[in-house]
């Protein structure tokens, strides 16, 4: 089991769920959702604010408080919320997959490959930035027709913002973030250690923050790391790795390991395809494109990733359903387009897909 990934995973949930007590969660989408703007500057926001908190904080915790408000906010306003609550669950994952603690997979990933906070961000953040205009594009293109619904809807009990949980909250993410770039200490000590200090709380007990920390995904965790590693001591996936270079698909290549990526991340979900995938992708590059690839494959379906299925969820408790063919409509294009982005960058940094990147 990678006790470091479950460790920074563990410790970020608890920095995540202080700001979601804070109400500073609550209080972004209900000043986006108010925001005296035409629809299409409206998902824009939504996308720019979901984006930019899920490249930092976990993204599911993320849309799990953003979506209640947004939906309600949206319908007081007579909009449509399906454009913009799919809008918030491709731009979390969007956003997520430019730094190494947007998401589980990415933990991994920089974890096992050792790979540097900062460089990797700054290989990440040009396909990411590119994607999201893209996406919101497409979106907008898309719901041209589709902005505006007429119903009531009970307003959602709002979340009362404290500045102090809210400042500590923000000072521990930057605490940790700057020791992530500027220092050698492991990221799930500093993780850890901004996660104990959450805990440090004359106001908040302990329990009420660890209730919101997500045990259903550590869980998760915890049960692939023991059945991949099952896997690998029967040498299944040694097995496995040779029958398909036997049908002439050598994975560890970069083009047929992206596109090993985008299929198995849709039909067994990203973490558990990065898991199987990893022991294959040997250099920081081949690290990079399986991070990038494995994310933004989670936008096609709405059950591509734990993202959608939170705001989907929380949607539907206002009566806002979002199908599969809802989903499936926007989804599509703004996976393609992600994907042409960052395979049009990885072709102009590395040569080309098709060609092993690295030495």
């Amino acid at each position: 089991m990678d006790m470091p990934t479950m460790s920074l995973l563990f410790g970020l949930m608890l920095v995540s769920a202080q700001l979601r007590l804070s109400g500073f969660y609550d209080l972004l989408a209900r000043r986006i959702a108010k925001a005296q703007a035409t629809p299409e500057r409206l998902l824009l926001l939504v996308m720019a604010a979901g984006a930019g908190l899920s490249a930092l904080l976990v993204n599911d915790i993320v849309c799990l408080a953003m979506t209640p408000i947004l939906a309600e906010g949206c319908l007081r306003r007579g909009l449509n919320p399906v454009p913009f609550l799919v809008g918030l669950a491709c731009a979390a994952n969007i956003g997520s997959a430019a730094t190494l603690i947007g998401n589980p997979q990415n933990m991994l990933i920089g974890q096992v490959g050792r790979l540097p906070f900062a460089a990797f961000t700054l290989d990440a953040l040009p396909p990411v930035l590119g994607g999201l205009l893209l996406s919101w594009t497409v979106i907008v293109v898309l719901s041209r027709r589709h902005w505006l619904l007429e119903r009531s809807v009970a307003p959602v009990a709002a979340v009362e913002h404290s500045l102090w949980p809210t400042l500590k909250g923000c000072l521990l993410l930057l605490g940790a973030l700057l020791g992530f770039v500027f220092t050698s200490i492991p990221r799930e000590v500093l993780a850890l250690g901004a996660g104990a200090l959450v805990l440090v709380s004359r106001r908040t007990q302990s329990r009420t923050i660890f209730e919101l920390v997500d045990w259903e995904l550590l869980l998760l965790f915890l049960g692939l790391f023991v059945v991949n590693h099952a896997l690998a001591a029967t040498g299944l996936l040694e097995a496995l790795y040779a029958s398909v270079r036997g049908l002439g698909l050598d994975i560890s290549q970069p083009g047929w390991l992206f596109g090993a990526s985008a299929v198995l991340s849709n039909v067994i979900s990203n973490v558990p395809a990065v898991m199987l995938l990893l022991p294959v992708a040997h250099s920081p590059q081949d690290q990079l494109l399986l991070a990038l690839s494995s994310t933004l494959a989670g936008n096609l379906f709405l059950l591509g990733s734990i993202a959608n299925l939170i705001v989907a969820e929380q949607a539907a408790r206002l009566g806002v359903y979002i199908t599969w063919r809802k989903h499936l409509r926007l989804g599509l294009p703004v996976t393609l387009c992600t994907f042409a982005v960052t395979a049009l960058w990885l072709w102009l940094c590395w040569g080309g897909l098709f060609v092993a990147a690295g030495p």
